[in-house]
């Protein structure tokens, strides 16, 4: 059973109608204790005893830490959050000088079932609540401290454009409560059509980036396969719409599968497409999965396939991998933890020691 009534779900109106009855200041107290200053409801001093007992008790946290681990170095750090039915989902923080970024999920598993993801490989169980989503960022924002947290990508576990409405209402939430611009938000898809039109015509533009890895149908459709019901042309049409509504700059996500996605002919087709939409490659060495016994491209092939693209005046950045150690791609801790306990139950550990002083790849440069 999904618990709906987590401590992020609830909308300030919602939580303003419940507290009708207490002075109106309440209402300010408890958002502010919970969005800025990313407190507990129990741990907001400015709210009664007794008022706070209550929400917290009518409202419990979405998540629960069933495994953290911090990269060495302490530059990546992820968790496997345990959900109220027993799922679990993962959120990845990436540290960069002053600032970092948070990579979320929107679904436990997904449906897409591109092959060489190990969230891909579980198939979909449910979608997030936009309280559960909201709850990853104000976690993560808690863990970077004393760094600013300054980005959040949704690309974690799931396909986010297919759990259109709670996705959107955890951005507008973590756009106009937690303060970050749009343009600090980056919503990731494998090319859901109708999800993209529907963007078109919000009022936030967020930027957006496509899980593309192949720019002929034949091979994108064996990779990604809801290729076969949004084909390239398709996509890039929604693309062009969005982009021209937003004002922002697009970008393919392309992981190099050795010998598959890595050749001329591909870098060749890729700038193509890009030229027609004016967008940046990102380039991802393939972190590798159980279940994909498919290798990633070599760093030699990696730079190699860049620098075709960079002959046809594509711009195209290679991602640093990041947090191996931790299993930091999607889908990877949850995949072997569940392995490691032989169920889905799983128990805590740290890697490496967690950073509290206050005062995966890189998702964004």
């Amino acid at each position: 059973m999904i618990v709906t009534n987590t401590r992020y779900q609830p909308t300030r109106e919602e939580f303003a109608e419940l507290l009708s009855e207490h002075r109106s200041y309440r209402i300010d107290q408890l958002w502010k204790g919970m969005y800025e200053e990313g407190l507990a409801i129990e741990e907001i001093s400015t709210l009664p005893k007794a008022l706070r007992a209550e929400l917290a008790e009518r409202f419990p946290a979405a998540l629960s830490n069933r495994t953290e681990r911090v990269s060495e170095g302490g530059e990546t750090h992820k968790w496997l959050w345990g959900l109220d039915d027993g799922d679990a989902v993962e959120t990845v923080l990436m540290h960069y000088t002053g600032r970092s970024t948070v990579c979320v999920s929107s679904q436990a598993g997904c449906a897409m079932a591109c092959g060489f993801c190990a969230t891909g490989q579980e198939g979909f169980r449910r979608h997030l609540t936009t309280g559960e989503i909201v709850e990853q960022v104000v976690r993560a924002r808690e863990a970077a401290l004393p760094r600013r947290l300054s980005n959040v990508v949704f690309m974690g576990m799931g396909e986010p454009l297919a759990n259109y409405d709670a996705v959107w209402g955890a951005v507008r939430r973590i756009h106009g409560d937690l303060g970050l611009s749009a343009r600090h938000i980056t919503m990731s898809t494998v090319g859901l059509v109708p999800g993209i039109n529907k963007m078109a015509e919000e009022d936030l533009p967020v930027s957006l980036a496509v899980s593309l890895h192949a720019a002929t149908d034949d091979l994108r459709t064996e990779l990604v396969p809801i290729n076969a019901r949004y084909p390239i042309d398709a996509l890039a049409t929604a693309c062009q719409k969005y982009v021209s509504a937003s004002g922002r700059r697009l970008s393919f996500e392309w992981a190099l599968i050795a010998d598959v996605n890595d050749t001329k002919e591909q870098a060749i087709a890729l700038s193509e497409l890009c030229r027609e939409l004016r967008a940046h490659v990102n380039l991802i060495p393939l972190n590798p999965t159980p279940g994909y016994l498919t290798v990633g491209t070599e760093m030699s092939g990696v730079k190699q396939f860049q620098s075709w693209l960079l002959e046809r005046n594509t711009n195209a950045t290679i991602r640093r991998n990041r947090g191996t150690d931790i299993d930091a791609a999607c889908g990877q801790l949850r995949a072997s933890q569940a392995k490691n306990s032989g169920s889905d139950s799983v128990t805590t550990s740290v890697s490496a020691p967690r950073r509290r002083d206050r005062g995966t790849s890189d998702f964004v440069d």
